[in-house]
């Protein structure tokens, strides 16, 4: 039984975890090539591509290409996660096993509700919710590679109202993406095939000026409790590893802003409206690296506690 559990690496289980993550991030952005191209129902209806067939038909055209092609996507992304589950299984860690089952379930669930979201039209709450689910997938996988790169989890590096701090951090993260499917959602971008151009799309009937500024304050409230959180790491001493997450998620969180604010002033060209829902996924990453990075074992500890036990001495 030993023999079994250790028959794979750390560096394996690493790089498992790795290519899962990059492929639970690679299928939010081609789902968004797929609405910006106009192609959500490229494939009418669900299992199947048609009533008659599973694989796009020529009649479909490019449209059914593209969608077919996302949907042959998920089997990519199933086949990343099974692997990921037989690798954490197969060896001593399990403390990573709930994490890997979890972004496998993940899988099946994200299918049904996209089965869901063709069947309905595109309703744009299901879309909301596909996307949303997505996020947390990314999430789940960007903490199951950072976690299988040590040896375990340890304790808390940071005291607890830096450890709050960082909490909200994430929650407002969440309500940015929430906000963000809504902004979509209430904006032109339905994914339908356009076979109309006089038709009007199903979207969810708040103003979109409205809800894009309170996408913008939730922003600039995300933007300052990393800041703060920044500012706080650096006075405190705080282990390096924790400090370089915030640096790097406000740097990924200020291009993000960047691309969001010249996309809505720019009338949403598709190319920043992908490269935004590039963005949201590097962000979703960076903040689980966040969370993840305040608990042990550390990969430096802080400069206070080094000059601690020389101090006691004098």
């Amino acid at each position: 039984m030993r023999l079994l559990r250790d028959s794979f690496s750390p560096t394996t289980i690493s790089r498992v975890a790795l290519v899962n993550a990059v492929a639970n991030g690679l299928i939010v952005v081609t789902g968004g090539l797929v609405r910006l191209t106009g192609s959500g129902l490229g494939c009418p209806t669900w299992p199947r591509c048609t009533d008659e067939s599973f694989v796009a038909t020529p009649e479909l055209a490019g449209h059914g290409v593209i969608e077919f092609g996302n949907r042959l996507l998920t089997f990519v992304l199933a086949a990343a996660a099974i692997a990921a589950v037989v690798v954490v299984w197969r060896s001593p860690r399990r403390d990573l096993r709930t994490l890997a089952v979890l972004t496998f379930l993940g899988i099946p669930a994200q299918a049904a509700l996209g089965g869901v979201t063709v069947l309905t039209g595109l309703n744009p709450w299901t879309v909301a919710a596909h996307f949303l689910l997505s996020a947390v997938l990314v999430a789940l996988a960007t903490t199951l590679w950072l976690r299988s790169r040590e040896p375990g989890v340890g304790g808390p590096l940071l005291r607890r109202p830096l450890v709050l701090l960082v909490n909200g951090i994430a929650a407002a993260t969440a309500a940015v993406l929430v906000l963000g499917t809504v902004v979509t959602g209430s904006g032109p971008h339905s994914g339908d095939v356009p076979d109309d151009p006089d038709a009007t799309p199903v979207r969810m009937g708040f103003d979109p000026e409205l809800v894009s500024q309170l996408h913008a304050d939730v922003v600039f409230l995300l933007l300052g409790l990393t800041i703060a959180l920044l500012v706080a790491l650096h006075a405190t001493d705080s282990p390096g590893r924790v400090r370089r997450a915030t640096r790097d998620l406000l740097v990924v969180q200020l291009a993000q802003g960047v691309i969001g604010y010249v996309q809505y002033f720019t009338d949403l060209p598709i190319a920043l409206v992908l490269a935004h829902m590039l963005g949201a996924v590097l962000v979703t990453a960076y903040t689980a690296r966040l969370v993840w990075s305040v608990r042990g074992p550390a990969s430096e500890l802080p400069l206070a506690s080094s000059t601690e036990p020389a101090a006691a001495t004098r």
